[in-house]
C-alpha cells in the first residue's frame, strides 16, 4: 500500500499506526530495557506479534518486571555482542520489521567499561543487522542510536541529520560508530529500492515511568523521592533536550509504518527531539520533578560533578521529521514530568497494576495522536 493510499485509509497518525502494525511480526532487541519495554507494550496494543531478544533485566525493579513484558512477547534472552549467541537466541525467528534498541546506554559507565560499550553498541549493531538482512520476510529495520552520536561542538544550535558523527566519550563515540555501521549496511546490503529498507533514529534525553538506571537524572530523582532521601544533582547548568519516552517512540513507529508501506524514500537517519520548550538545564528539570511530586518531595542538592566529562550543551533539530513525516512532540515538558511522576507515585503507593496504568498512559497519548492529521505532503 502506498503512502497516498495510507492517507486516504487512515486520516490520523494513530490510525496509520494501527493499520501498519496489526498482525505484523516485529523483532525488538532490548525489550528488557526501559525504552524497549514501552515499545513492546505499544506494539502489543497495536496488534503486532513481538519477539524480544535482550540480556536479562538488572536486579531490582524494572519496567520489564512490573509490567510483565515477558508475558506478552516471545521472550528470548540473548547477547548481541556474540554473533553465535545472538543466532542461537534468534533461532528460526522471522520478522517483517526489526527495531534494534539493545545498547549500553549511559555515558558514565562507558568510562568504566569502554571495550564492553564498543562491543555492545558497535559490534552488536553489526550482529543484529547481519541477522536481519537474512530474514526471508524482512521489509524494514530501524537502528536506535542517540542524540550523542553527533560531534558535539557545544554550540547553541540543534544538530541536524547532515552533521558529522563523533563523540568525546566512549558512549557517544560508540553511537557515532553505530550510525556509520548502519550507513554502511544500508549502502551494502539494503540498497535495493524493492528490497528491505534500513533507517536510523536519534532521540533526546528520554524519561518516563519505569526507568531505574543508575546515574540518570530522572530515575535518580524518583528513587530519592520514593526513599524520602535527598538527591544530588550533578551539573545543574548542563542543557539537554528532554522528552517523555512516548514522544520518540511515536516517531519510530511512524517512520516504521512509512518504511513498510513506501520503503526507500524513508531509509535515512532521523532526529526526534523535543520542541525548544523541552530544552532546559538539569537544575530546571530537577525542580520541575520536585514540584510535581508535591508533599514529601526530597531536597535537591545542587553541585558540580567530579565525574568524567559530559557535554554541557546538546540540542537536536527535528525539522526533517516534522516536515516530511508529520511527526511533532505533543507533550509540554511539564506534562511529560507530571506523567512520569504519576507513574512512579502509583508504583510507590501500590495503587494499581502497573501494566494497566502504563497502557492507560499510552491510550492517553494515542488520543492526542488521533488529532494529528497525516500531512498533505504524504497524501499527495
Amino acid at each position: 500500500m502506498s503512502s497516498a493510499q495510507f492517507a486516504s485509509a487512515a486520516s490520523t497518525v494513530e490510525d496509520e499506526l494501527s493499520a501498519a502494525f496489526r498482525g505484523r511480526r516485529v523483532l525488538v532487541t532490548g525489550h528488557t530495557g526501559f525504552k524497549g519495554g514501552w515499545l513492546a507494550l505499544w506494539l502489543k496494543r497495536l496488534g503486532a506479534e513481538v519477539v524480544g531478544i535482550a540480556l536479562p533485566p538488572p536486579e531490582g525493579p524494572s519496567f520489564y518486571e512490573l509490567v510483565g513484558v515477558g508475558e506478552f512477547v516471545d521472550d528470548r534472552i540473548g547477547d548481541i555482542r556474540s554473533e553465535a549467541e545472538f543466532a542461537r537466541s534468534l533461532g528460526d525467528a522471522d520478522a517483517d520489521l526489526v527495531i534494534h534498541m539493545a545498547a549500553q546506554s549511559l555515558v558514565r559507565p562507558s568510562y568504566e567499561s569502554p571495550v564492553d560499550t564498543y562491543l555492545t553498541n558497535v559490534v552488536g549493531t553489526a550482529v543484529v543487522l547481519d541477522a536481519a538482512r537474512k530474514m526471508p520476510s524482512l521489509r524494514a529495520a530501524i537502528v536506535v542510536t542517540s542524540d550523542k552520536c553527533y560531534e558535539n561542538r557545544e554550540w547553541i544550535w540543534g544538530y541536524r541529520e547532515s552533521d558529522p558523527m563523533g563523540g568525546h566519550d566512549p558512549y557517544s563515540a560508540s553511537k557515532g560508530c553505530a550510525e556509520l555501521v548502519t550507513s554502511s549496511y544500508r549502502r551494502s546490503f539494503f540498497s535495493d529500492p524493492e528490497g528491505p529498507q534500513l533507517a536510523s533514529v536519534r532521540a533526546g534525553n528520554v524519561f518516563g515511568g519505569g526507568d531505574w538506571a543508575t546515574d540518570r537524572l530522572v530515575p535518580d530523582i524518583m528513587k530519592a523521592m520514593i526513599a524520602g532521601a535527598p538527591v544530588n544533582i550533578r551539573n545543574p547548568a548542563s542543557i539537554r533536550p528532554w522528552q517523555h519516552v512516548l514522544e520518540p517512540l511515536a516517531g519510530y513507529l511512524l517512520l516504521a509504518a512509512r518504511l513498510l508501506s513506501d520503503g526507500a524514500p524513508w531509509a535515512e537517519g532521523w532526529n526526534f527531539g523535543p520542541d525548544p520548550g523541552g530544552v532546559v538545564d538539569v537544575g530546571t528539570l530537577a525542580e520541575k520533578a520536585r514540584r510535581a511530586w508535591g508533599e514529601g518531595a526530597s531536597e535537591l542538592l545542587l553541585g558540580n560533578s567530579k565525574g568524567p566529562k559530559e557535554a554541557n550543551i546538546l540540542r537536536l533539530d527535528s525539522t526533517k521529521a516534522q516536515t516530511l513525516l508529520g511527526w511533532s512532540p505533543l507533550l509540554t515538558i511539564d506534562e511529560a514530568v507530571r506523567m512520569t511522576v504519576g507513574w512512579y507515585r502509583t508504583y510507590a503507593e501500590g495503587r494499581e497494576d502497573m501494566r494497566a496504568f502504563s497502557e492507560r498512559q499510552i491510550e492517553t497519548y494515542s488520543k492526542m495522536l488521533r488529532d494529528e492529521s497525516v500531512p498533505q505532503s504524504v497524501a499527495s
